[in-house]
């Protein structure tokens, strides 16, 4: 059995500016995206576009840019309207209070691709052939997330057999052994669903069917994740014995099916 290291959240104080590790995290992330995201510009059919179409840095820039906009906003939006609709809408102003935390990915989810909606029609690209440049480039940016949730001794797992050698005891979780599932989540959707989706989008694909694998990807790895990961104490479990996360990834996981037989069908080889 370990125990959780207690890592001060705190990475450096600088007079009265504190800098956390969670927000070193999430630098972590932009700058694996931007370094991700040139080398992608090497890849096709990118890297042969030419005219209107050609892509560059800037676009990177761009698309970084975006996300990070639609991440903030859609999380947010999503956590108050998934997890906590009730209590926000009798206290909206505090929909705002961000350093109260709460995030859900799949807000952000929606959030970006409401904001590649927009960069596409912008540069008059089609849709899909953005979310197939950027599907690969997001994962490692999960990744960095789920260390900054480690770190901060946050989200912890289910409890777990005293006999299990990685079993962990969180700060505020009990004496308890209990299933690290922020590190299941670093691995699976995170590093694992990084490879899988860099090596299948080096080869040629229908448009779309990168995107559709990085939906169906998260969505399976995370459902599994979520037997690992203690479900939200004012939640708890909700129909059929499954969480709210595993509950949002079941359209990911359709969506992401869908999409991709109706790549292979429709859309053109790229």
């Amino acid at each position: 059995m370990l125990i959780h290291p207690e890592i001060n959240p705190v990475a450096l104080q600088l007079g009265p500016i504190a800098v956390h590790w969670y927000g070193l995290t999430y630098l972590a992330a932009f700058g694996l995206f931007m370094w991700l995201g040139n080398l992608r510009l090497r890849h096709e059919p990118f890297a042969s576009l030419t005219g209107a179409q050609a892509w560059s840095k800037r676009d990177v820039e761009d698309i970084l840019f975006l996300g990070v906009m639609g991440v903030v906003l859609g999380g947010r939006i999503g956590y108050c309207l998934f997890y906590k609709p009730d209590y926000y809408a009798a206290h909206p102003l505090e929909v705002f209070a961000v350093w109260q935390g709460g995030m859900s990915f799949h807000g952000g989810l929606l959030g970006v691709i409401a904001s590649m909606l927009w960069f596409a029609h912008s540069r008059k690209r089609p849709w899909l052939q953005v979310a197939d440049f950027v599907a690969p480039c997001v994962p490692t940016g999960l990744a960095a997330g789920r260390i900054g949730n480690f770190i901060n001794g946050e989200l912890w797992g289910r409890l777990a057999s005293p006999d299990l050698s990685w079993g962990m005891v969180f700060r505020g979780a009990g004496d308890a052994p209990r299933h690290p599932s922020q590190i299941y989540q670093f691995l699976l959707e995170g590093l694992l669903l990084f490879v899988l989706l860099w090596l299948y989008a080096r080869q040629p694909r229908q448009r779309g069917q990168v995107a559709a694998a990085f939906l169906l990807g998260y969505g399976v790895f995370r459902f599994i994740a979520e037997y690992f990961r203690e479900p939200d104490a004012f939640l708890g479990l909700l129909g059929l014995g499954l969480s709210m996360g595993q509950w949002l990834c079941l359209p990911m996981i359709f969506g992401g099916i869908g999409l991709w037989l109706w790549a292979r069908a429709n859309s053109p080889k790229v």
